[in-house]
């Protein structure tokens, strides 16, 4: 089982609505690919948040094909949509990540 790990800082004057986004639009898009099982939407508390809330959304693949899979076919259009959405107001690091146990 491998996990896509997408971690989002996101500038306080979008905090809502990008949440919003995010359950309504930008996951459920993602999970239509079919390339994840599940996936789980957290927001990381024990950093500082005087400059934005830090979230993470982990999504859950069976293996690597799927992985391929969604990066060549799907990613970068839902990269552009939410670029054009929120542009600077949002960074981001992706990691894929095995799980161990």
């Amino acid at each position: 089982m491998l996990i896509y790990n997408v971690t989002t800082k996101i500038d306080p004057s979008i905090h809502e609505n990008w949440v919003n986004w995010m359950k309504d639009t930008h996951i459920p898009d993602v999970m239509q690919t079919g390339c994840f099982t599940h996936y789980h939407f957290v927001r990381i508390v024990d950093i500082d948040d005087s400059d934005g809330p830090t979230y993470a959304v982990q999504y859950f693949l069976e293996n690597r094909e799927q992985y391929d899979r969604y990066i060549e076919t799907y990613s970068t259009a839902l990269r552009q949509d939410a670029t054009m959405l929120w542009g600077q107001l949002m960074i981001g690091f992706r990691s894929l990540m095995t799980v161990v146990n």
